[in-house]
């Protein structure tokens, strides 16, 4: 949010989808309901690596999130997205059996001039078909997997990403000599005037270097990649029917991570985070941020909001946004919009846009 960020959503979704024992749906996906049993979101608790980039499995909804922008060798823009998500179904559900209660979810993604394709998979913790170990991370479903090469930049200053879908895949390498970003407060992120919450960082300074293969054909690929991480029990107010995401890559070499929680009552949740090329950081008041869509397009037989002009009044930024595909629909169980973007004005970049709830 990633606001999350789409996995929460997702993972929620499942939740309410999977567990019979579930209350009736409050907000965007069920995710307002209340959630008393699991461990709380407070703030003033410090963020430690490398242990979490591991599960949490006290908070019911996690996720591994990783976008990257991409070129290949004739110049053509290509991007991709790589996400595991946890979800507990009860407190005290991580048993190593049959009898434990965790549901992981993967999506994939990869958007280039070939269109937009999309692969998804499911599975029961438990049993080692899909979890995450910290130290070294690694965090996998099935033959996907996201691990580090390198304990360096606590364990995030080497990582190799491995995806494949029906009529695609890809596999890079990732470096960093840069640690995390923390958003909020020090890591704890406000969702809601009402004071639910995450926990969120992210390492938004991942050089890359791989491969992509489309329908056989492979391309050589270089760029720049977002991971966030999150972690949360309940982090949505009942009214918030979803959510605006923007993580950018500024020419300069500066980050932008953005977000709006939309309330039905149209006085949205505004959030954001400017990165500095050197890694400091600063959060952003909802005073100081305008999300402002300027066109729209026909999606899956929705109309989206496809193209924004987003302004940082602080940092006298106001660009204009426009998708690598317009029809970047993840037609996954749950279905969202999820692609590559592109932006120009006072600052020019790239980076990924993500919407949920229209």
């Amino acid at each position: 949010m990633n606001a999350r960020r789409v996995g929460v959503a997702l993972v929620g979704l499942l939740l309410l989808a999977c567990e019979r024992e579930a209350p009736p749906p409050q907000g965007f996906a069920g995710l307002g309901s209340a959630a008393e049993a699991f461990a709380r979101v407070e703030p003033g608790r410090p963020l430690v690596f490398p242990a979490d980039h591991g599960a949490h499995p006290d908070h019911r909804i996690e996720w591994w999130y990783l976008t990257a922008n991409l070129k290949d060798r004739q110049g053509r823009a290509w991007g991709l997205q790589w996400t595991l998500f946890r979800n507990a179904l009860r407190v005290g559900a991580n048993a190593a059996d049959w009898s434990n209660r965790q549901l992981w979810m993967g999506h994939a993604a990869l958007t280039g001039p070939g269109g937009h394709r999309v692969a998804e998979t499911f599975a029961r913790g438990g049993v080692g078909q899909a979890g995450v170990e910290s130290t070294p991370l690694r965090a996998w479903i099935d033959d996907w997997q996201l691990r580090s090469l390198s304990p360096e930049q606590d364990g995030l200053g080497e990582l190799e990403l491995r995806a494949r879908g029906g009529d695609f895949a890809y596999r890079l390498r990732l470096t960093s000599d840069q640690g995390p970003v923390l958003h909020g407060r020090q890591g704890y992120s406000q969702k809601s005037g009402q004071g639910q919450a995450s926990y969120y960082y992210s390492q938004p300074f991942l050089r890359v270097v791989g491969e992509v293969e489309l329908d056989g054909q492979d391309y050589a690929v270089e760029g720049q990649a977002w991971l966030d991480r999150e972690w949360s029990s309940q982090p949505l107010a009942a009214d918030q029917r979803g959510w605006d995401w923007f993580s950018l890559h500024l020419d300069s070499g500066d980050k932008l991570m953005l977000f709006q929680l939309r309330h039905a009552d149209g006085r949205h949740y505004r959030a954001g985070t400017w990165i500095n090329a050197d890694g400091s950081s600063q959060a952003l008041q909802a005073s100081d941020i305008q999300l402002t869509p300027t066109g729209h397009s026909q999606v899956a037989g929705r109309r989206l909001p496809t193209a924004w002009r987003l302004s940082i009044i602080s940092k006298q930024l106001a660009i204009d946004t426009t998708p690598l595909q317009e029809q970047a629909w993840m037609a996954t169980r749950f279905p969202y919009w999820e692609g590559p973007i592109r932006f120009g004005g006072s600052h020019s970049g790239v980076g990924y846009l993500e919407m949920t709830g229209y």
